[in-house]
């Protein structure tokens, strides 16, 4: 694509704008430095952060230049949550969390070549400025009465909780970061999800006031929903996270596979890199075979290896197929074996007992006469070889790594036992 705003409006990456018009005109006349922020207030980003990352490498890969800003300052503070303060974190604890989100996002963007990206701290420009300085210079361009309208403050304003002075002078902070970022970079555009709109015009507005021959731009994405209506980047196990310790990568594979055929389309051309006609056969694919999940395994295999490279997304693709029979459970090495089986329903045992009363045991079946009526009818499999009695009993050999087993009702029920005893 030639025009960047077409590519990303073709993507569905366009909710807001402060004027869309304008922006296409800076994106033709460019190259343009644009930046978009993320705060240290976890030790990892997680799959909303992941849209914001990936919409920096389309508007650089468009001719663009990306800054790259984790807030060692935000992040002591944070934006306004919903309906709560939130908890400071200490000074040390959000400095290795910057580093740890600079690793994170460097992958992802291209540090060499006449766009390089650069990677930016706001703690730079703010560990060194006074109270005073502070609000003679920046405070002074604020309106409080345009301040409490904001969304995110105007929620909190009208809850229980209220809002401290500290998290309703964020909006400040993330204006002067702009206004610097101005300053020191050239940077005329800030991207960032529609529910920081907020905060993304108060650095507009802020630049507009310094100086009003600025032309500066806010874009912001949509907050992505799932088709159930439950939350996008959330599992019945918790947030997805883009750290490996946190998410693990067959974990994170499995998010994707398993995406419901409604929102296919939708992830597909927010995080796939691939070209509009490949997204539109797998979108074709998908309409007429659901069953095969082409667009669910192209996003699965596309962004495992975006994140945690292709060595990790070959190793859960093998584990993926090897628990459902198509591949060697032993050729598996224990990490993401013990992974895998952590999505699957599973049971600690002391010692090994009949096949039968491990099933009933981890839940595959309702009772010990439903798992030998399994067996009977050549629908139970231990490490994928088909159970043949109804007394048999696992040898300690059959133990994958010395510790699982993995147990399977039909083709696709699932379940793990691990012998502690072993």
């Amino acid at each position: 694509m030639t025009d960047i705003v077409d590519e990303l409006q073709w993507r569905g990456l366009i909710a807001l704008s402060t004027d869309e018009d304008a922006l296409r005109k800076a994106f033709a006349d460019g190259p343009v430095t644009f930046y978009c922020g993320f705060d240290p207030t976890a030790p990892s980003l997680h799959l909303g952060n992941l849209v914001q990352i990936l919409t920096m490498r389309r508007i650089q890969q468009a001719g663009n230049r990306p800054l790259g800003l984790v807030g060692g300052a935000t992040g002591l503070i944070g934006d306004p949550k919903p309906n709560a303060e939130r908890t400071l974190n200490e000074p040390e604890v959000v400095a290795q969390w910057v580093d740890r989100l600079r690793a994170q996002i460097a992958p992802l963007l291209d540090f060499e070549g006449p766009h390089a990206a650069i990677m930016v701290n706001n703690l730079d420009w703010t560990q060194g400025l006074s109270a005073i300085e502070f609000l003679r210079d920046i405070g002074k361009h604020f309106r409080v009465n345009k301040m409490i309208a904001k969304e995110a403050v105007s929620r909190r304003l009208n809850s229980d909780a209220g809002i401290s002075y500290t998290e309703f002078s964020y909006q400040i902070l993330q204006g002067m970061d702009f206004l610097e970022l101005y300053r020191r970079h050239g940077c005329t555009l800030q991207t960032g999800g529609s529910d920081q709109w907020g905060n993304l015009t108060s650095g507009t507005d802020l630049i507009h006031r310094v100086d009003p021959e600025a032309e500066v731009h806010a874009l912001g994405t949509p907050l992505i929903t799932k088709a159930d209506g439950t939350k996008f980047g959330k599992t019945e196990s918790g947030t997805v996270w883009l750290d490996p310790e946190m998410t693990t990568p067959y974990a994170f594979y499995q998010f994707w596979l398993n995406a419901d055929d409604r929102d296919a389309s939708k992830f597909l051309r927010i995080f796939s890199f691939r070209s509009h006609e490949e997204i539109e056969e797998l979108e074709k694919q998908t309409e007429e075979r659901p069953q095969a999940r082409a667009a669910q395994r192209a996003l699965a295999e596309e962004l495992t290896t975006l994140v945690h490279g292709a060595e990790q997304t070959a190793a859960v693709t093998a584990a993926s197929k090897a628990l459902f029979g198509q591949g060697e459970l032993a050729d598996l090495d224990e990490r993401t074996l013990a992974a895998s089986l952590s999505e699957v329903p599973h049971v600690q045992v002391a010692e090994l007992g009949l096949v039968v009363d491990l099933f009933a045991e981890v839940g595959l079946v309702a009772s010990k006469s439903a798992a030998r009526r399994t067996v009977k009818e050549g629908g139970a499999y231990v490490n994928n070889v088909k159970v043949a009695a109804e007394d048999a009993v696992p040898a300690k050999e059959d133990l994958l790594h010395g510790r699982w087993l993995v147990l399977r009702r039909g083709k696709k029920n699932l379940a793990a036992v691990e012998v502690t005893g072993a």
